[in-house]
């Protein structure tokens, strides 16, 4: 059996927002596997023990560039270490001429990005006398860049959530889309671009709470189904409803406005990173009571 400590119970409960004691019979019975642990708090507590995917966990900024024609564009996510820097002019104006730059110059991922010519030298030794100068570590974390024969459109918002959007249709239709993107954060534009890997978790919760009825085996089949397709709906743009007007999907929205969307990026600032967090208190305990 797995030695429970309280930093795993902290973990979970930080990814979770699950009770201190739920967090710790959940890694009890999952025998410390983090993992596990999360999925049955989903299978005792529902959905709202899930926010681990959403929850912004590092400081930084989304940059976004598009073409005077708007068929150019890009988008970047750069991090630091924390949102006063996120807030620096130097720092901002970096992330910016970063993001003209992988679209105009299309590397080929970060490592070709930190070779292309900015200011005096590179993007590497730019990024790396900006260190210098504000005191913070910067890293250049991931960038998307779309070329279409369409159009593009972006939404930022506070500079922490961006959407990058490739569609046909008027102005109003691309920043509408780019907006609902950026609100709801879908994981594909419909089923066929859901990680197999996240409907199997969604169907092993929906098993498990399913068995936990005592109904006859169909009706089981028909609930976990019932589950797993509920979830396609809510994680696929074209299948949710439009935040501007829920008595319609974005699918049916499209239609009405003779439009369509391509494919569509969107980035969290620090989404899938944990923020490293401090106790002061403890800190300095830990000081006194070592000198």
């Amino acid at each position: 059996m797995a030695q429970i400590t309280a930093s795993m119970v902290k973990v979970l409960r930080e990814k979770t927002d699950a009770p201190m004691m739920e967090c710790k019979k959940a890694l009890t019975e999952a025998d410390g596997d983090l993992a596990r642990a999360e999925e049955l708090l989903r299978v005792k507590l529902g959905s709202k023990a899930s926010k681990a995917a959403s929850r912004v966990t590092a400081e930084g900024l989304i940059g976004l560039y598009i073409s005077a024609d708007t068929k150019l564009g890009a988008m970047v996510e750069v991090n630091c270490e924390t949102d006063f820097v996120a807030k620096n002019e130097d720092f901002i104006a970096f992330v910016d001429q970063l993001a003209q730059i992988i679209a105009t110059q299309a590397p080929a991922d970060v490592t070709a990005l930190n070779q292309r010519a900015m200011g005096d030298g590179s993007v590497e030794s730019t990024r790396s006398a900006l260190v210098g100068k504000i005191g913070e570590n910067i890293t250049v974390r991931r960038f998307q860049r779309f070329e279409t024969a369409d159009g593009l459109s972006s939404y930022v918002h506070s500079g922490k959530i961006g959407a990058l959007v490739d569609f046909a249709g008027d102005e109003d239709t691309g920043k509408d889309l780019a907006m609902h993107i950026a609100a709801t954060k879908p994981r594909a534009l419909d089923a066929s671009g859901v990680a197999p890997e996240d409907i199997a978790a969604e169907r092993s919760v929906a098993e498990q709470k399913a068995a936990e009825s005592g109904k006859p085996a169909e009706i089981i089949t028909k609930m976990v189904e019932g589950s797993v397709q509920k979830f396609l709906k809510e994680v696929t743009l074209l299948s949710q409803p439009f935040v501007k007007n829920d008595k319609q999907t974005i699918e049916q929205m499209l239609k009405d406005k003779s439009a369509r969307i391509n494919r569509f990026a969107l980035y969290v600032v620090g989404e899938g990173i944990e923020k490293k967090t401090s106790d002061f208190a403890a800190e300095v305990a830990a000081a006194v009571s070592g000198s």
